[in-house]
C-alpha cells in the first residue's frame, strides 16, 4: 500500500520536522505500507482563509498527481482539512483529512471535545470544521498553543528541551479546558500531534490526548482495506460526485498556468 501524506509546510525549511513525520509515520504504518510525505511551497506562512484557499488548490492538484501516479490513498495532512471534499470528489482512491478523523476519533472519546490550535485565528475555522462534520455541539472548546511553526524545528532536530517546552505548553493551555468539562484533548495539528507522538497514554487530568498523526494513517489503512474488501467508496452523488475529465484537466492548467490557462 502507497500512501501519499501532503503536509502544507515547505520541503526545505522544515524539513527536520517533515524528516521526523516521514520516519514517525513508516515506523507505525502495517508491514507493507509505505508513506511518502510531501510539503509545498510556497508553505502555509500567512494563516488566514485567502492563504488556505491557495494552499488547499496546491493540494487538490496533489491529489490528483497522486492518483495519477498509483498512489492507493492521499492523506490532507493538514488539520484544516482546506480542499478535502474537493480532493474526495476529484480522485477514486480514499481521501483522508487529519481533522475529519481526528474529530471523529475523538468523538469515539469523550463527550466534549477540546482542540489546540497553533494559533487563535483557527478558532472559527476549527468550530465551522466542527458543524461540517456534525460534531458542533461536541467541541466545546478551543484554545490557541500560540505558537509558530517555527518553533518546532529545534523540537525536531533534537533539542530536547524545546520538546520539553512544548510539551509543557500544551498541558498549561489544555488544563483549563479540562477543569471546564473537556473529556478529551486534540492537538489540532500534525506539528503539535507528532510531539505527542513521544507521549505515549498523555492525558490532561482526566482527558485524553489525541495522537492525531497516528489516527489519521490508521484510519486510512483501514478505508484502503475496507475499500478493497467491500469495494465500497464514498457516495458519488450530491455528496461528492466524480469530477469530469473537463473539470480536472481545466483545474489543472488553473493551478499550472494560473488566469486564462485553456486547455
Amino acid at each position: 500500500m502507497r500512501i501519499w501524506w501532503q503536509s502544507f509546510v515547505d520541503q526545505t525549511e522544515n524539513a527536520p520536522y517533515l524528516d521526523r513525520l516521514a520516519a514517525y509515520l513508516n515506523g507505525i504504518a502495517d508491514e507493507h505500507t509505505a508513506v511518502d510525505v510531501y510539503g509545498m511551497s510556497p508553505p502555509d506562512r500567512d494563516f488566514g482563509r485567502l492563504t488556505e484557499f491557495r494552499c488547499a488548490a496546491l493540494a487538490i492538484d496533489n491529489a490528483l498527481e497522486s492518483s495519477e501516479q498509483g498512489y492507493d490513498a492521499f492523506v490532507m495532512g493538514h488539520f484544516q482539512d482546506a480542499g478535502l471534499y474537493e480532493c474526495r470528489s476529484a480522485v477514486t482512491i480514499p481521501v483522508t483529512g487529519l481533522g475529519e478523523a481526528s474529530l471523529h476519533w475523538a468523538a469515539w472519546h469523550g463527550r466534549h471535545i477540546a482542540l489546540l490550535s497553533l494559533d487563535e485565528v483557527f478558532d472559527r475555522w476549527h468550530r465551522e470544521q466542527a458543524d461540517l462534520y456534525g460534531l458542533g455541539a461536541r467541541v466545546t472548546h478551543v484554545a490557541a498553543l500560540g505558537l509558530t511553526v517555527e518553533e518546532f524545528a529545534p523540537a525536531f532536530a533534537g533539542d530536547a528541551d524545546a520538546y520539553s517546552r512544548i510539551v509543557a505548553r500544551l498541558r498549561e493551555v489544555a488544563a483549563p479546558l479540562v477543569d471546564a468539562g473537556a473529556d478529551v484533548v486534540v492537538p489540532a495539528g500534525a506539528l503539535a500531534g507528532l510531539v505527542v507522538a513521544e507521549e505515549t497514554g498523555m492525558t490532561v487530568g482526566h482527558a485524553c490526548v489525541v495522537n492525531c498523526v497516528a489516527v489519521a494513517l490508521k484510519l486510512t489503512e483501514a478505508a484502503v482495506r475496507i475499500a478493497r474488501l467491500t469495494g465500497a467508496g464514498p457516495s458519488r452523488g450530491p455528496a461528492f460526485a466524480l469530477a469530469p475529465e473537463r473539470a480536472i484537466a481545466d483545474f489543472r492548467a488553473f493551478v499550472a498556468h494560473g488566469r486564462g490557462a485553456s486547455t
